[in-house]
């Protein structure tokens, strides 16, 4: 736990210092956005990766959050700083009273079913315009602020987004080092056994799927209150198979896999953007490499990369 401790506190100050060395630019909303899609795949590889129970939805809860939180600040002027809790609150709500049902299922049902869900949200974004906005979106959405200090600015969004992704990164390691964790990892492994074992298999995956569910709503609030504009294009189904690529990338069960998969995907098509026409072909190649070559992710990969370089190193030098 004290090396998890201290990884986590190199890790901070270097994403601190990043600032420092990207100023300004275009980069630094890039890092912005690198931020809010770590918090997402993390929320998600709670739930996949640690939990075992896939979901195909995420963006659903991902613009719930946003678009409560942005309706509240601005239809019903209420403090942003509440809304993203109301939101939260409402968001995990939800997921609690529909995990019961969906939870039952497995394996491409329960794939099937949070689909589902997530397309139906997607509709109620664009036919609800005179809540939503619609296909036009919503505007006008606040920024936070403090103290009179407004996050108007590329450098203070990215201090305010990763102060949050940094404190949820933080909740999760020490959640999936404590007994619920431990239970979560069983039901993955094997829900008969963790039951035999008296884990209550059932109600646990819906907390999951709640908590997943809530984290995802605070980065859609945050989303909202940092763009001041929402689409529903943004949280369609696309986006949700962009999130489990991420988690899937960066590395099952890894919380700092997440951070991986969020930073190659979300910089990966900037860096891309000069190829012209050929973009979306080298994205689909470099992916396809890395899940061929690197099956437990990258944060499993990269080490055992670096190990098998540095040992046929020492083999050449001992020849």
């Amino acid at each position: 736990m004290k090396r998890e401790l201290l990884l986590f506190i190199c890790f901070s100050i270097l994403i601190m210092l990043a600032p420092q060395i990207f100023a300004g630019g275009y980069l630094m909303n890039v890092l912005v956005f690198v931020g809010i899609n770590t918090m997402l795949a993390i929320a998600l590889n709670l739930l996949l990766g640690y939990a075992g129970q896939i979901s195909l939805g995420h963006a659903g809860f991902f613009g719930l959050g946003a678009y409560i939180s942005g309706i509240l600040s601005t239809s019903y002027s209420l403090n942003p700083w509440i809304a993203m809790p109301v939101a939260a609150i409402v968001v995990g709500c939800l997921a609690g009273i529909i995990g019961f049902p969906v939870l039952k299922l497995k394996g491409h049902y329960l794939a099937m079913a949070t689909l589902g869900l997530g397309i139906i949200i997607f509709i109620v974004f664009n036919e609800t315009v005179e809540l939503t906005g619609g296909p036009s979106g919503l505007s006008s959405i606040p920024n936070l602020n403090i103290a009179g200090i407004s996050f108007d600015s590329d450098v203070k969004n990215y201090y305010l987004i990763w102060g949050f992704t940094l404190a949820v990164m933080l909740f999760s390691i020490n959640l999936a080092n404590s007994r619920v964790g431990r239970a979560l990892r069983a039901v993955h492994d094997s829900e008969v056994a963790a039951q035999v074992l008296g884990v209550n298999s059932r109600i646990l995956k819906v907390q999951i799927f709640a908590l997943s569910a809530v984290i995802s709503s605070l980065a859609g609030s945050l989303y909202a209150h940092t763009m001041t504009f929402l689409s529903p294009a943004s949280f369609g189904f696309n986006f949700s198979i962009e999130l489990l690529t991420m988690v899937v990338i960066g590395g099952l069960g890894s919380i700092y896999g997440s951070f991986l998969g969020a930073a190659l995907l979300t910089l990966l098509p900037e860096f891309l953007r000069g190829a012209n026409d050929y973009d979306i072909i080298i994205y689909g190649a470099l992916l396809m490499i890395m899940v061929m070559f690197m099956p437990g992710g990258l944060v499993r990969g990269i080490p055992t990369l670096f190990f098998k370089l540095f040992k046929q190193k020492g083999e050449t030098d001992n020849a």
